[in-house]
């Protein structure tokens, strides 16, 4: 489908503000479009619920969503790690289904909107993944993390030693390989630490014998944000990584939608050999 001239000007914008090519329109597309945007929505009205920091509870309190729990042994707090621009709110329904299967401490860090630097965040993540091993008493911890906050997460394990800390690292939607999307945006010192071949991102390319966190990335082929779309993959040889398409969902659904959620849980729940067979057999495709 060819684009008239008068058009022209706007449509690299249209193209990157939703997940459609114009070429092609397809009903899995369409679809993921209107999920995005319904997302973004109820988003936007939950946002100023997440500005400020979550209050901290003792680990034998029950979860503060009132969530009912179902049966479970003792697992590793999780850590939820926001994207750019974004707060803990997003995290709402995936802390409510983590906390309703067994995860009893479920916590979520705010960093700053005016954060102009991932290693400064990934330090600020360091210090409150301590400030949680002394509290719950658990020597390691799980984290999740959204977008950027899966790149801060990755900073924090390969370069500051975070591997002695962290479990499992799962990743949704983050630019591990960087990200060529909105080259406007690139007056944000954070932005530009995302782009391809960026001091940041060839620093998380040497090598990291012994790391001994497993990460698990979840990356969708309808990711309007990811630029190209496999930059959302993990492919460092000294890092014990899987993975997983997600097939229908664009880059704000990944941390929402209940099937996303579901493979979470699988992967935190999954001891090695589980996680490894779960990573030859395919990816998540969501109707």
């Amino acid at each position: 489908m060819k684009v008239t001239r008068a058009v022209q000007p706007f449509f690299p914008f249209c193209q990157r503000l939703l997940p459609i090519r114009l070429a092609g329109l397809s009903v899995a597309l369409l679809k993921a479009t209107a999920l995005e945007l319904a997302i973004l929505a109820g988003h936007l009205l939950l946002y100023p619920s997440g500005i400020t920091q979550e209050r901290r509870i003792p680990a034998s309190l029950p979860s503060p969503d009132g969530a009912a729990q179902l049966p479970t042994e003792a697992r590793p707090p999780v850590v939820l790690l926001h994207g750019f621009i974004d707060n803990r709110s997003v995290f709402v329904l995936l802390r409510r289904s983590l906390a309703q299967h067994g995860r009893q401490q479920v916590e979520s860090l705010n960093y700053s909107p005016l954060t102009c630097d991932i290693r400064s965040a990934a330090e600020l993540l360091g210090r409150h993944i301590e400030e949680i091993c002394e509290r719950t008493g658990s020597p390691r911890v799980d984290v999740v993390g959204h977008s950027l906050g899966g790149l801060i997460a990755r900073y924090y394990v390969q370069r500051l030693g975070g591997d002695l800390r962290v479990r499992t690292l799962v990743t949704l939607g983050t630019p591990h390989s960087g990200t060529s999307v909105v080259p406007l945006a690139n007056a944000h010192p954070i932005v530009r630490q995302m782009r391809p071949g960026s001091e940041l991102i060839e620093e998380l390319k040497r090598p990291a014998p012994g790391c001994r966190t497993h990460f698990i990335s979840f990356w969708s082929d309808l990711d309007h944000l990811m630029e190209p779309l496999d930059t959302a993959c993990i492919d460092h040889p000294d890092l014990m990584a899987q993975n997983v398409q997600v097939s229908g969902i664009g880059h704000l659904a990944l941390p929402v939608h209940p099937a996303v959620a579901t493979g979470i849980r699988q992967a935190l729940d999954a001891d090695r050999t589980g996680a490894e067979a779960a990573a030859r057999s395919g990816g998540l495709t969501v109707a």
